[in-house]
């Protein structure tokens, strides 16, 4: 492996912290044991969804109330009130402004940085929003501005081969000797394997592997603490 990519939510910051924090002020019924399925419904949603923002057949604002509502009445809740909606995107976006990097992968980009590794960014969503976590999270101290893509930008989004083609284009970056690093089997690695990149799979939430698929990636990884010795067997 010659580069480097990478996802954003969850992969670069635990983005169940901030979800849990505005579950808890705003739904504060919902309970302790059902957070992390919650949140891995709420992933879900939104990454089944946006497509319909992306062609405008869908307002983001209306994405956003049907995923935490959907999310809530998968596990039994009753249905939100478009206010408690407005009120839980409202505060989870407040948690979003405190996001910070985990120690483990700010390792990880000061090894690649040392190594003299080009590395570039690939995350879906609305380009403001995933553009104040680019900057909430300093990632411009290690990738640069020109190598940073977010989906809605471009017109495609992960897992579509075409994102990929364009971010090997744009970072001047050789597929063949790409590594993508991301949580989502669906979105990252069968993203990847469409765009003919190797990849790794931060599996950190232990989801399961979708049925049906054939694993691609050259590595699991199922916790932040083992994420910096295998990029470092990687790129030794």
């Amino acid at each position: 492996m010659k580069t480097i990519v990478f996802d954003v939510d969850d992969t670069i910051y635990d983005q169940q912290q901030p979800f849990r924090n505005a579950i808890n002020t705003v739904f504060p019924t919902v309970k302790s044991d059902d957070m992390h399925e919650l949140y891995i419904r709420f992933r879900f949603h939104s990454d089944e969804t946006f497509p319909k923002v992306m062609s405008n057949e869908w307002t983001l604002d209306f994405m956003r109330f049907y995923r935490i509502d959907e999310s809530l009445k998968d596990l039994g809740y009753v249905s939100v009130t478009k206010e408690d909606g407005i009120t839980f995107q409202k505060v989870y976006e407040e948690e979003l402004d405190n996001i910070v990097m985990h120690p483990e992968l700010k390792k990880v980009f000061d090894f690649l940085k040392n190594k003299n590794i080009p590395m570039g960014i690939i995350t879906n969503g609305p380009t403001d929003h995933q553009y104040k976590k680019v900057k909430q999270l300093q990632l411009e101290q290690w990738v640069p501005t020109d190598n940073i893509i977010i989906s809605q930008s471009t017109g495609f989004q992960k897992p579509e081969k075409e994102i990929f083609d364009l971010a090997a284009k744009e970072f001047s970056m050789d597929a063949a000797h790409t590594l993508y690093v991301g949580d989502s089997f669906e979105n990252d690695i069968a993203g990847a394997k469409n765009g003919g990149w190797h990849s790794l799979w931060f599996n950190h939430r232990l989801r399961a592997l979708p049925e049906n698929e054939t694993p691609t990636h050259l590595h699991e990884v199922t916790s932040f603490d083992e994420l910096l010795p295998v990029i470092q067997s990687i790129f030794s």
